[in-house]
């Protein structure tokens, strides 16, 4: 299906605001979405992802602000007239026919001869590894291979941009995590521009190009996996986007006191009252000793590669992630330890 890579899928929303009634569910959103990109809206129920989603789609009418596709505005084009296709939590597929008949339906509704029409059923379920499924009907498969149906009939009609709305959502653990990666190598193959809604921090930093963290019906912090969780804008954003330990501290230039320790950071930031994060990971717990933060530990959770540790601080409870296999001290509930909080550990931000 090489033809798919061919460009396009460009997305740029301006200004666009959602109303339900008085009710606002999106603030004045500005977004571009490059062409080929795979793009995470990232949020909480409510936020306005999905809204944000079904905009693009034209499945919710433009009222405020514009969405353009490749520079075509697409006020009042109805969804089967945009180049873009839609996979949703419920698969949808229909019960009766066979896996080639529901990734061939869209089919149906194109300039496509019989021929043709079996050439691209045959590469979408290539694509989706499910070369031999043919004649199976959807009660035949697992939820997994479901969603891979789901992904072939989307993309059998070679659209320029694939609207993702929670996929993954309906199945168990181990498989979304499968999963999770065979979208990020789909992807990579098709070529063409993905926007993913979820509210799975883990889906967001394993599958994107970028992402928008959003909040309240608008973009909080934009940018790669990386960039967002590494350096996060809000306390909003830290604390959504994995672990975190939030802690109100006092900034000064180039230091700042947490806990009653002196910690030099080297980021500017306003002095006076503030907060930093400190990411779980990034905690070396060590012996009891004057250089560390004093600490009692609090509760001891083996979780396979990593335990979790809750350690209590003055009347702090701080989170740290220690690998399984590693040199360090005891960690018995009731052990004193040592925290050691280096200047690449932490984040300030604003209070």
């Amino acid at each position: 299906m090489a033809e798919q890579a061919s460009g396009g899928g460009r997305i740029e929303l301006t200004a666009l605001s959602k109303f339900y009634g008085n009710l606002q569910v999106l603030n004045s959103i500005d977004l571009v979405i490059e062409p080929g990109e795979f793009f995470s809206l990232l949020g909480p129920s409510g936020c306005g992802k999905t809204t944000t989603l079904r905009l693009i789609g034209g499945f919710e009418e433009i009222e405020h602000g514009s969405v353009r596709i490749d520079g075509a505005e697409m006020r009042g084009v109805a969804p089967e007239k945009r180049p873009v296709n839609t996979v949703f939590q419920s698969y949808a597929l229909f019960p009766h026919k066979s896996v080639a008949d529901n990734v061939a339906f869209g089919l149906r509704f194109v300039d496509c001869t019989k021929a043709e029409a079996k050439r691209r059923v045959g590469e979408a379920l290539e694509l989706v590894r499910l070369t031999g499924y043919e004649q199976r009907r959807p009660h035949q498969l697992s939820g997994g291979q479901q969603q891979r149906v789901a992904l072939a009939r989307s993309l059998v009609l070679r659209p320029k941009v694939l609207l993702l709305d929670e996929p993954l959502g309906a199945l168990d653990a181990k498989l979304r995590r499968v999963l999770q990666l065979e979208l990020r190598q789909l992807h990579r193959e098709v070529g063409i521009t993905f926007v993913y809604v979820t509210h799975d921090q883990e889906e967001a930093l394993t599958m994107s190009d970028r992402l928008a963290v959003m909040d309240a019906g608008v973009i909080r912090q934009l940018g790669t996996p990386r960039e967002v969780y590494d350096a996060p804008s809000s306390t909003y954003v830290a604390d959504f986007l994995g672990l975190a330990n939030l802690l109100p501290a006092m900034a000064t230039a180039g230091q700042v006191e947490v806990l009653g320790q002196q910690i030099a950071v080297d980021q500017s930031h306003a002095v006076g009252s503030c907060y930093v994060v400190l990411r779980p990971e990034r905690l070396r717990i060590v012996g009891p000793t004057a250089s560390a933060l004093r600490g009692r530990v609090e509760t001891v959770v083996f979780a396979g590669a990593l335990t979790h540790v809750h350690v209590a601080v003055g009347d702090q409870t701080l989170q740290a992630m220690v690998a399984n296999g590693s040199d360090g001290p005891a960690l018995a509930e009731g052990a004193e330890v040592g925290l050691v909080i280096g200047p690449d550990s932490l984040r300030v931000l604003p209070n």
